[in-house]
């Protein structure tokens, strides 16, 4: 019989559970994982158990060689990690610091005290060094919405996760300094980088409204996109300019408020894309090859598309009939309702996607149909096929469609504002777009709501019309049978240009307008 009095004691002591808190990016949001810890006699092994894949699994070396490199100690002991909940599938590197933490513990070189109320993530390196992850903005709010009041993570996270209010964030270089700041020997003080921006939309050759000769008219509809945040439609020949204008409108964005710079930069963190913050808009250009999956989102880990990564800013599809048809009617339902669910056998989530799609296309597939100066060589049945590639509802969901013709040649050699030093059309633009924003974000209480994103009973309560427009509305809906969603949108639309004229209320020369806009 074994008597404790013989026993010796430190045997005992090792027997234990220790805990750490972590998070993992799921879908849009995060998930808090608890970091469970058990050591005990036996074979030196060192196991990780709770839904862990390869990633994960290989913490185990990772973390051995962190703690040693660091001049800490492993346990030569059986020690077990638990991953909390265990029906969770745990992907990445982001428990690699909660898991060394874990072990510290179990080994009396830390105590379960001095990890409380935290919350620990990172990767660590061979040597213990901490290297960033990806989607920290959904970690740090799951831990503020899951009541910790401190969250430790890698330097290089420091900048995105300072854009998280209401919670301390502790940027941390290596595992020994972490340790000594636990301890309380020395405390790390985080003297907050400056932010590198990220400039998403914009270039040296990205063009401006004064650099493109006439087209006064599909200006003036780009205008009314960016203001309202309302899809387009170009359609002209080839030449006319049509690729040149919609890249305009990417210098035509406007500022994101705090809370759009928050969405668009936890969005592309998610991808991978950047460790920074964004505070420029996106203008995502896809090519007509892309896959369905590129561009909705999907895949195995269920990853958000260009749709959700033109969250807030401008999807550009050029030449749009040469998009797979498949793609094409999978926008339709995010073109509604600004966000796409993604279903997958182990996972469902939601993507915000609240862009504003500008596409171009020609006319017919040899480009030239109603050109005064270029026969067309198309049959009819190829024009019919060509047109046909972008569906009915499709094109409803559409607010504006232009058609556009090529430019006299003539005024081609005409000086730009830009050149004889006059005020800029991009500035008076674009001074224009910032007011009717700011009458937007007055009329309904917050940045993020436009005219394109108001509901039909929406329309009704906020938007108001002169009797002469209801009158000219009415007409006009019976006369070009109109559906539904086409009536609301030319109303959104006849809101944004009076908020570009500065006018309260929806007139008839608003409403006219609108209504060219929704011609074929």
């Amino acid at each position: 019989m074994l008597h404790l009095a013989n026993t010796n004691p430190f045997l005992y002591s090792i027997a234990m559970i220790a805990r750490t808190h972590s998070a993992i990016p799921y879908g849009y949001e995060g998930r808090i994982v608890e970091v469970e810890g058990d050591m005990n006699n036996g074979l030196p092994a060192f196991n990780i158990v709770g839904m862990a894949n390869k990633t994960v699994s290989e913490a185990r070396e990772r973390v051995r060689s962190a703690l040693i490199n660091s001049d800490f100690t492993f346990p030569d002991k059986k020690v077990t990690i638990n991953l909390a909940p265990a029906d969770l599938l745990k992907d990445g590197s982001y428990l690699d610091l909660s898991i060394a933490l874990t072990v510290m513990v179990l080994s009396h070189q830390l105590l379960q005290e001095n990890l409380k109320n935290k919350l620990f993530v990172g990767e660590l390196s061979l040597d213990g060094a901490l290297r960033p992850v990806h989607g920290i903005i959904n970690i740090v709010e799951i831990a503020r919405t899951a009541g910790i009041g401190e969250v430790y993570l890698p330097l290089d996270n420091l900048s995105q996760a300072s854009l998280v209010p209401g919670i301390k964030i502790i940027g941390v270089r290596n595992l020994r300094e972490l340790f000594c700041h636990l301890k309380g020997e020395k405390s790390i003080i985080n003297n907050h980088p400056k932010n590198v921006v990220i400039n998403t939309k914009k270039d040296e050759n990205t063009p401006i409204l004064d650099y493109i000769r006439g087209q006064a008219f599909a200006k003036r509809a780009i205008s009314i996109a960016i203001a309202g945040h309302h899809n387009l439609l170009i359609s002209g020949p080839p030449g006319a300019g049509k690729t040149l204008l919609a890249r305009a409108a990417a210098n035509l964005l406007p500022t994101p408020s705090p809370e759009e710079q928050i969405a668009i930069t936890k969005i592309h963190s998610l991808t991978g894309e950047t460790d920074s913050i964004i505070r420029e808009r996106p203008f995502r250009a896809p090519h007509h090859t892309a896959s369905p999956v590129s561009i909705i989102g999907g895949g195995t880990k269920a990853e958000p598309g260009e749709i959700s990564l033109a969250h807030y800013g401008v999807l550009f599809l050029d030449e749009i009939p040469e998009f797979p048809r498949s793609v094409l009617e999978s926008l339709r339902q995010p073109l509604e309702d600004r966000q796409i669910s993604i279903s997958r056998a182990n996972s469902k989530t939601t993507y915000p996607a609240d862009f504003i799609l500008i596409a171009t296309m020609n006319p017919c597939p040899c480009g030239y149909l109603g050109d005064p100066t270029h026969e067309c060589t198309c049959t009819q049945q190829q024009i019919n096929n060509y047109q046909k590639k972008l569906s009915g509802p499709l094109l409803d969901r559409i607010d504006m469609n232009i058609t556009v013709t090529k430019v006299d040649n003539s005024d081609l050699r005409i000086k730009t504002p830009v050149e004889i030093k006059e005020p800029t059309e991009h500035s008076v633009v674009k001074n224009k777009i910032t007011g009717a924003l700011d009458r937007q974000r007055t009329r309904y209480g917050k940045a993020g709501v436009y005219n394109a994103s108001l509901s039909s009973h929406q329309i009704s309560t906020m938007l108001r019309l002169t009797p002469a427009a209801e009158k000219l509305l009415e007409s006009a809906s019976n006369k070009l049978n109109l559906s539904a969603r086409s009536y609301f949108k030319v109303i959104k639309v006849a809101q944004t240009i009076a908020d570009l004229d500065d006018a309260d209320l929806i007139d008839t020369p608003h409403l006219s307008e609108a209504l060219n806009y929704r011609k074929r």
